[in-house]
């Protein structure tokens, strides 16, 4: 539970607030005592849902359905006001943690947790559908664990069945990685009770394995996995594995229905022990259905919530503020940094929680107003990259901006800066194994306070690593996809992913070179990238004009018929949804000698030197999107470019070279902000996402709306000419040739 807001009401429909317990799309749940001195959950709806008359139509109708929810495992509503000018509703109130917080604190759960888990959960959507409702958001953080059992919550945004949604019908309701395939596609009218098995299967498999069967990432990432993809259920039990795979069949009709899947759950001969379902029929007194650890949690739980003062004492209009650092008298006597080495070989020893040490070394001018007694605290920056693998070209250049953007930052003069940057480099050489050692030896570090890496895609346990010991690390280069704000918190991706290569196209064929008839060359060896393209320039047609697929085969490299069809269809333009160089080169040829003239588009991976040398004056006119700038030719990087040319004796900037020094340039800003106090990883974490920084190549900025930050700054477009990449600038700036 979080305190309360300042804009926060005190009272809603007679109950006192006494603070958040959480916010979603929807609105905001609270925690609140009722007139009789209950405690319950009550959400209020956004002002903007409630503006709909159609809304409130559903919200009552589903208010009363659920108010009528009386089995043992559904928490029931058990008071709504759909007439209040902010619609709200309450139920019963669980202390026990979610799903989710289970196992993120404790792991996987043993199998005859998750056997209980699902025929309880089985047994509460059976209700559900038996009363003409969908849920349509089963996930585990709307399962809370209690003493005696699961309890599934949440039924603001279920459906009566046999109604037509009030919603668009493009409009994914549910959380991806939990969604059916009928949702994922947005497809209304398919949304059944089949639905809601899907996603149990889906909270199952997380549930003993501690992973989603269909990954993790952006929405994009997973509603693909979800509807082209089969689960991965490697880790799941044996004797699970047929139900779950049942669960997760594609075609809502070959699912089982929830009660077929209680019913299995329930005469598994594994099951349980007769002490076990004893137990279940008499209440489940002690809850010996959970894992050891997880009755102490609740228990902890419920004994704060019963301990809290009458409201009266503490008027939720003028909350406590929350201490984010302890009091002094708390904290340890020594600092785990006990030693700073400075740029000399002289130290300082932070005491008392560093804060002394701190205040002694700061500025006159700087930031607290201190003196120039001492010399400045040194705080290292980790760089994760590739500077021996396939890699190593962009390693070396973030490298070489990194270092430069160190040494700017130390020239500061010391009544603008409150420390000096150091930098830490080591070398993964692009291999997953050695990735995770990287990772470790930065963790282990305590000096580190961040980390800009890895050079490519990072592999899953390697950001793992960074999430759990809450240090920051800032990507540059990674264009993954497979984590998002959603699931990561110290995991910073600065880079567009390569799902939003799409709008650059959509809005040069737009507004530069206007396209009214569209190809698209679909070239299924590029798998998701080719599927995301075409999907995305299909839903949105440049020029609100027309567009046609043309479909390369995986293990064909013939685009002499793609060519053909292409101008027959007419096409004023044609773009290349595909990830490969050599490919893209065999397209661009067959192209030109199919006598095709029209703008020529395609996404940053083709833009290497295998397509301009493969392709030859057929590359010429081409329009690339990236993520990347040519510092060369933005003004205001005139300095950096001199400086990385006679440092380090070359002719060009290297890709992705200048969006690290911003990065480097970026942390340092967070670091600044935290004030005069020493920095710890977790409230960097935090200040990262609220900081802003203008760089050479773009703007950092944290847009809190979508959580993610600004990736429209990050998209970029270059011209193939005299057989060369020239640079267009952000692509909303380029103008036609």
């Amino acid at each position: 539970m979080r305190a309360l807001r300042p804009g926060d009401p005190s009272f809603v429909g007679g109950h006192r607030l006494l603070g958040r317990l959480g916010a979603g799309g929807m609105g905001v749940v609270y925690l609140a005592r009722s007139t009789g001195g209950a405690l319950v959950a009550l959400k209020v709806i956004r002002a903007g849902y409630a503006a709909d008359p159609g809304f409130r139509a559903r919200f009552r109708r589903e208010a009363e359905a659920a108010g009528g929810l009386t089995g043992r495992w559904v928490v029931p509503v058990v008071a709504a006001e759909p007439d209040a000018r902010e619609p709200w509703l309450t139920t019963a109130f669980v202390p026990g943690p979610s799903l989710t917080e289970a196992v993120t604190l404790h792991g996987p759960l043993p199998e005859r947790t998750v056997r209980a888990l699902g025929a309880r959960m089985a047994e509460a959507l059976t209700e559900v559908h038996a009363s003409g409702l969908v849920h349509r958001d089963v996930k585990p953080g709307n399962i809370l664990l209690a003493l005696d059992g699961p309890r599934l919550i949440d039924f603001g945004i279920a459906r009566s069945t046999g109604v037509t949604a009030l919603t668009a019908s493009d409009v994914v309701i549910g959380s991806p990685g939990y969604l059916s395939p009928e949702q994922a596609r947005a497809q209304a009218g398919d949304v059944g009770p089949p639905s809601d098995v899907f996603s149990l299967g889906c909270v199952l498999a997380y549930a003993a394995t501690g992973r989603r069967p269909f990954g993790t990432g952006t929405a994009a990432a997973v509603i693909f996995r979800t509807v082209h993809e089969e689960p991965d259920l490697d880790a799941v039990p044996w004797t699970l594995v047929p139900l779950l795979t049942g669960c997760l069949a594609k075609d809502p009709a070959a699912r089982p229905t929830a009660r077929e899947v209680r019913a299995a759950l329930t005469t598994e001969p594994t099951q349980t022990t007769e002490t076990e379902r004893a137990g279940d029929r008499s209440g489940n007194r002690s809850g010996d259905w959970l894992p050891p650890a997880l009755p102490r949690l609740i228990a902890e739980r419920s004994s704060a919530v019963l301990a809290m003062p009458d409201p009266a004492f503490h008027p939720a209009h003028n909350p406590a503020p929350v201490t984010l650092v302890q009091p002094l008298e708390r904290r340890p006597a020594l600092s785990r940094r006990r030693l700073l080495t400075l740029g000399s070989a002289a130290g300082v020893v932070l005491t008392g929680g560093g804060l002394a040490a701190w205040a002694a070394t700061r500025t006159a001018g700087g930031p607290g107003g201190a003196t120039h007694s001492g010399p400045l605290p040194r705080y290292v920056i980790g760089l994760h990259a590739d500077l021996s693998g396939p890699g190593r070209a962009i390693g070396r250049a973030q490298e070489r901006g990194i270092r430069l953007a160190v040494a700017d930052f130390n020239s500061r003069s010391r009544d603008g800066r409150a420390f000096d940057l150091a930098l830490k480099v080591l070398d993964d050489a692009g291999r997953t194994k050695e990735a995770e050692e990287v990772a470790k030896r930065f963790i282990a570090d305590p000096d580190v306070y961040a980390v800009i890496g890895p050079t490519v895609n990072a592999a899953a346990e390697t950001v793992s690593r960074y999430e759990k010991a809450l240090l920051p690390i800032v990507s540059v280069s990674s264009g993954d996809d497979q984590y998002s704000p959603t699931t990561t918190r110290a995991y910073f991706q600065l880079r567009a992913d390569e799902n939003t290569l799409s709008t650059p196209f959509i809005h040069y064929l737009t507004h530069v070179e206007k396209s009214r008839r569209t190809a698209l060359v679909d070239d299924r060896a590029a798998s998701r990238t080719s599927w995301q393209i075409v999907k995305d320039l299909t839903a949105i047609p440049p020029s609100d004009g027309t567009t046609t697929a043309h479909v390369v085969p995986a293990d064909s490299e013939d685009f002499t018929p793609v060519a053909t069809a292409v101008l027959a269809s007419d096409a004023q333009a044609v773009v290349y949804a595909g990830s490969s160089p050599h490919r893209a080169a065999r397209c661009a040829r067959a192209l030109d000698r199919a006598g095709f003239r029209g703008t020529r588009m395609a996404p940053e991976p083709v833009l290497q030197t295998a397509f301009l040398k493969e392709a030859g004056p057929a590359a010429e006119g081409w329009v690339i999107t990236t993520t990347y700038v040519d510092p060369a030719e933005l003004p205001a990087a005139a300095h950096f470019v001199k400086t990385y040319r006679k440092r380090f004796g070359v002719r060009t900037v290297e890709r992705f070279a200048v969006e690290a020094y911003d990065a480097l340039l970026f942390i340092a800003e967070g670091l600044h902000e935290l004030g005069a106090v020493e920095p710890e990883r977790g409230a960097l974490v935090r200040r990262l996402r609220t900081t802003t920084h203008k760089g050479l190549a773009k703007t950092i900025e944290f847009d809190p709306t979508t959580t993610e930050f600004r990736w429209l700054n990050s998209l970029f477009l270059h011209r193939v000419s005299e057989g060369a990449p020239h640079f267009l600038g952000h692509y909303e700036k380029a103008r036609k040739p």
